[in-house]
């Protein structure tokens, strides 16, 4: 078997970095454009704790830079790309399904949550609208304080403005797919 290629993968949060580097933003300036704290921030750009999509719209947004050039991968081979497109957090992962979607409004990820996990970190909220399907597992998605519990085939549609976090609520591990409308 030939020996594997390096990957040439560039971690988001390096991305971020550069992108906030490029725009001489302090992070004081982008955690007062995002809502998130300095301390997440620093460690998003240490790859220290990976973003969930919704942080992901919400930094690239402050940025003024389109989301799918932090998932999206300058240069590998298709085996590289459709690995950089997948992230991780401790108890959530998502893969892009629209990965030609740069400078659109509509994005779609396949999102995978752990079993009895939630996404860890803070309530998120981006401007737009979001729609969740879910494939298999059960699940809670608190918009605002209202609870909504959704199972295989349920969905829901809202507004991304008002904070929300989803949670899998099963002894088995959730899959669902994210539309998310950025205007």
């Amino acid at each position: 078997m030939p020996p594997r290629k390096p990957s040439h993968l560039t971690p988001v949060g390096k991305k971020i970095k550069k992108a906030r580097a490029n725009k001489k933003m302090s992070h004081d300036t982008l955690a007062n454009e995002t809502g998130f704290s300095i301390d997440f921030l620093k460690k998003v750009e240490a790859g220290k704790v990976t973003p969930s999509v919704g942080a992901l719209l919400q930094i690239s947004r402050a940025l003024g830079i389109d989301s799918g050039d932090l998932l999206k991968e300058e240069e590998g081979r298709m085996e590289d790309r459709i690995k950089a497109y997948t992230r991780r957090t401790s108890s959530y992962a998502y893969q892009t399904l629209t990965p030609g979607a740069e400078n659109k409004h509509l994005k779609a990820f396949r999102v995978k949550i752990d079993a009895m996990k939630s996404h860890e970190g803070v309530s998120y909220n981006h401007e737009g609208e979001e729609f969740v399907y879910v494939l298999d597992g059960a699940i809670e998605v608190v918009v605002g304080e209202h609870v909504n519990r959704l199972g295989p085939g349920d969905s829901l549609h809202f507004n991304s403005g008002i904070q929300h976090h989803l949670k899998n609520t099963a002894e088995r591990d959730a899959e669902l797919i994210v539309v998310i409308y950025n205007p």
